[in-house]
């Protein structure tokens, strides 16, 4: 079939970030942060508007690191483009919280815990919680200023990625959240997946969901009972996120929406999985599209993923694709990663 461009981009603006998260799917903080000049950002952002995506996700990384990160996100959004926002909140002032209210169409905030003890853990980081409370907060405060004077609420809300470590905490991160912001939109539940350093061998053992797991968590006994804990103002979405598994006879018939962008402007054939197919800055977007869709039925991609029949045949398969088609330096990276032990922060 033919494949039309994507409808959503995600562009990691840089590696750069202050947590360490144990399931971090592109290693930030741990490698160069790769991020462009402000010059060459606009560049990018005029190559992606080129695609005519829906909307561009910023992600990282901690993309509020970004010295110029709103005039980059405003560049594209004046192209008719949606921009969405994805922070730690770990850098959120009132002025940041401010600002990106002003430029972004949707905030996410990663919560992985309902409590210090747990997000912390799995952010690698003592205080990120209260830090992404605090961004919360701050923005909570925008869209009450927003609303008080006739203006649109702010949309933002909370995105967790669940595993095993905090997944008897769902019910209670939705109370603990809607109790203390009120104007919050959205509660977002989606299984961690094996990509990054979530494909260790460790980590899958440990952390990644069971099949028992998955399935209650797409249940929808599972996702009344969370959408029972929240006010009727706040939508609550469960993913088990097997569409990134990128199995060959679905993308085949129905192709894939997503293109992810890494923070120089090379554009990676599969999103969460090693390999790019060359560089925004430098090649015409709609051939890199093309060869990014040539991946997708590469033999050894399509007999790696139409092999996996479980989580662990999933994290296999990522870790083949990953050593097939990442440069010397991702097989460099991939052999310095530390087992995965899960320990207090």
């Amino acid at each position: 079939m033919r494949h039309p461009g994507p409808t959503d981009i995600i562009w990691d603006i840089t590696y750069a970030c202050p947590l360490r998260c144990t399931h971090c799917y592109s290693e930030s903080g741990r490698r160069p942060a790769r991020q462009l000049g402000h010059e060459d950002m606009l560049r990018v952002a005029d190559a992606i508007v080129s695609l005519g995506p829906r909307a561009v996700e910023f992600a990282g990384g901690e993309p509020l690191l970004v010295r110029g990160v709103h005039e980059v996100a405003e560049r594209i959004s004046r192209a008719g483009v949606e921009v969405n926002l994805y922070t730690s909140g770990w850098t959120v002032t009132p002025a940041a919280a401010e600002e990106a209210a002003r430029v972004f169409t949707r905030i996410t905030v990663s919560v992985d815990g309902a409590d210090a003890a747990t997000h912390d853990r799995i952010r690698g980081r003592a205080g990120s919680f209260d830090r992404a409370m605090n961004a919360l907060a701050l923005l909570d405060d925008v869209s009450r200023r927003r609303t008080a004077r006739g203006d649109a609420p702010v949309m933002f809300g909370v995105d967790c990625a669940v595993m095993r470590g905090n997944f008897d905490q769902m019910g209670d991160l939705c109370t603990t959240v809607t109790s203390r912001f009120g104007r919050i939109r959205f509660l977002t539940f989606g299984a961690a997946v094996p990509s990054g350093l979530a494909s260790r061998p460790g980590f899958g053992d440990l952390e990644l969901l069971t099949g028992e797991q998955v399935r209650t968590l797409t249940s929808p006994e599972h996702h009344d009972t969370l959408r029972a804990r929240v006010p009727s103002s706040v939508v609550v979405n469960t993913n088990d996120n097997a569409m990134l598994l990128m199995r060959p006879e679905l993308v085949e018939r129905y192709g894939f929406p997503l293109l992810q962008i890494e923070p120089d402007g090379e554009v990676r054939a599969m999103p969460i999985y090693e390999g790019t197919v060359g560089s925004l800055l430098s090649e015409d977007p709609a051939v890199l599209w093309e060869r990014a869709v040539a991946r997708w039925s590469d033999p050894f991609v399509v007999e790696t993923l139409s092999a996996v029949r479980t989580w662990a045949d999933w994290a296999e398969a990522t870790r083949r694709i990953d050593y097939r088609f990442g440069s010397d330096a991702v097989r460099r990276r991939i052999d310095r990663r530390p087992d995965y032990e899960a320990t207090p922060v």
